[in-house]
């Protein structure tokens, strides 16, 4: 029996976290999206803030690949502005973890006769 227990998952529903999303897109680069925090009975909870979330894909030759992060913003024109940013700071934090990736696989090699 304690094992059926650690096998389940609990897929309760958060009730004092929930949010409304809109999503925000310029069917070209910029995809935004927009949580307002709202009460179990779906009206808007003043009590916590919204958060905005930028989402774009680089194509790279393996294919795309998505990053995104939040938007420090109080509204959409100002998430829209700062959309630009938020991304490259993205990409940024993408490119040290590939690197720092690259140099534990490089560290990981062992060549005999040394």
């Amino acid at each position: 029996m304690a094992d059926e227990k650690k096998d389940t998952i609990d897929f309760a529903v958060d009730k004092a976290n929930l949010y409304h999303e809109e999503t925000f897109t310029d069917l070209k680069i910029a995809s935004i999206r927009r949580l307002t925090p709202i009460k179990p009975d779906g009206s808007v909870d003043k009590t916590r803030k919204t958060v905005f979330v930028g989402h774009t894909n680089l194509f790279t030759p393996n294919g795309p690949v998505p990053i995104q992060n939040l938007i420090q913003a109080k509204e959409l024109q100002q998430a829209i502005k700062k959309f630009p940013e938020a991304m490259k700071e993205a990409m940024e934090r993408l490119v040290d973890e590939v690197k720092k990736h690259k140099q534990k696989e490089e560290s990981r090699i062992i060549v005999p006769g040394r």
